[in-house]
């Protein structure tokens, strides 16, 4: 029996050492296969399991009582391992679970060089996960874990059940994910660690927020594009835009546009809202010009939510000048949801163009 315990422990020993690895790329893979492109109210709710399960975790193994498994009974080196390890490769992987749909989350949402860096950083945390174990047994870094993973996953719950984007949900939602943490950590006997940096986070997240970097979620962007004429047709709407050269085989239509003198072009986008958001969105069309880019005209239209492919919406420029161009897509709070550059270059011809449906 002894000899059977000993081949146990070291079976378990051997197979801890390859788990991090394991977690990350299983929950990733678990991540990017469940996370539809929509996001729904399940995911929120195996989202809130994460960070509920990670709650129970650090509420436990900070309890004086802690005992995962009689000494008396097992050899010590097994002992050890399941009391040592197995809870903070558990944390490990709920806290890399969390961030890796917080990642997925927040990429589908950025689609400007201030919210890709919000993403990148979130990517490096999710990376830098699977060597923090031994940084959780000291509870520092669980409790920073646990707090931004509880604020970011409230920053976009918030909105999504409220059907609203407007930016006091995001500070509210921060503050309740301050609070949740606060909470627990009040609620251990033993209080193990620091919570401080939890409030720093919080105060970093909602600077963050104040310079555009977070994006606005839940709003996703799905496409836009430019066109010379919009016509709908039979619940969809077929746009006439320019064909690439031929040697541009990777993609149909092009961004450099050829447009007449007096004529009319269009920006075509749609933005995926969950069901319930109504808000109203702006279309800033901005000239680059030795002063940088200036804004030329702006139009705004209203979004409702709950269509699975993303609300259409389009808004014109009559008559472009020459030059380079670029359609900023904002909320009515000013949060950048996209930003899509074009040239405009003034012909005397009609340029080959290309029929497509969205």
């Amino acid at each position: 029996m002894a000899i059977l315990l000993r081949n146990i422990s070291n079976h378990i020993s051997k197979l801890g050492d390859y788990l991090p690895a394991v977690f990350f790329f299983a929950g990733f893979i678990w991540d990017a296969l469940t996370i539809g492109r929509n996001v729904s109210a399940s995911d929120l709710i195996i989202f809130a399991g994460y960070l509920l399960g990670a709650g129970l975790i650090l509420f436990v193994t900070s309890r004086p009582s802690f005992i995962l498994a009689d000494e008396a009974k097992l050899p010590s080196r097994l002992y050890a391992i399941i009391t040592s390890r197995w809870p903070y490769f558990l944390l490990q992987f709920l806290f890399g679970s969390l961030l890796s749909a917080l990642f997925i989350l927040y990429f589908k949402s950025s689609s400007h060089w201030l919210a890709w860096l919000m993403s990148l950083l979130l990517a490096s945390l999710l990376v830098a996960n699977e060597f923090l174990e031994d940084q959780y047994r000291r509870f520092t870094v669980s409790w920073a874990q646990f707090g931004l993973c509880a604020m970011l996953l409230f920053n976009f719950a918030l909105p999504f059940l409220l059907g609203s984007v407007l930016s006091i949900w995001f500070y509210l939602s921060t503050l309740l994910g301050v609070m949740l943490a606060y909470l627990l950590y009040r609620k251990t006997p033993n209080h193990l660690g620091s919570i401080w940096p939890v409030s720093v986070i919080a105060g970093l997240l909602m600077l963050a927020y104040a310079v555009d970097m977070i994006p606005p979620v839940p709003l996703v962007k799905r496409d836009i594009a430019m066109a010379y004429a919009i016509e709908k047709v039979d619940g969809h709407y077929q746009l006439s835009q320019q064909q690439s050269p031929w040697w541009v085989f990777w993609r149909k239509t092009s961004n450099d546009l050829e447009v007449q003198s007096g004529e009319r072009i269009y920006c075509f986008s749609t933005i995926f809202a969950p069901a319930g958001l109504k808000t109203k969105l702006f279309h800033d069309w901005q000239l680059h010009t030795k002063q940088g880019w200036v804004l030329q005209s702006r139009a705004s239209f209203t979004v409702s939510g709950g269509r699975y492919n993303g609300f259409r919406g389009y808004t014109y420029k009559s008559n472009p000048v020459a030059g380079d161009w670029r359609v900023v897509i904002k909320t009515e709070n000013e949060k950048t949801i996209a930003v899509h550059n074009f040239s405009v270059k003034l012909s005397a011809t009609n340029p080959p163009t290309v029929l497509r449906l969205y």
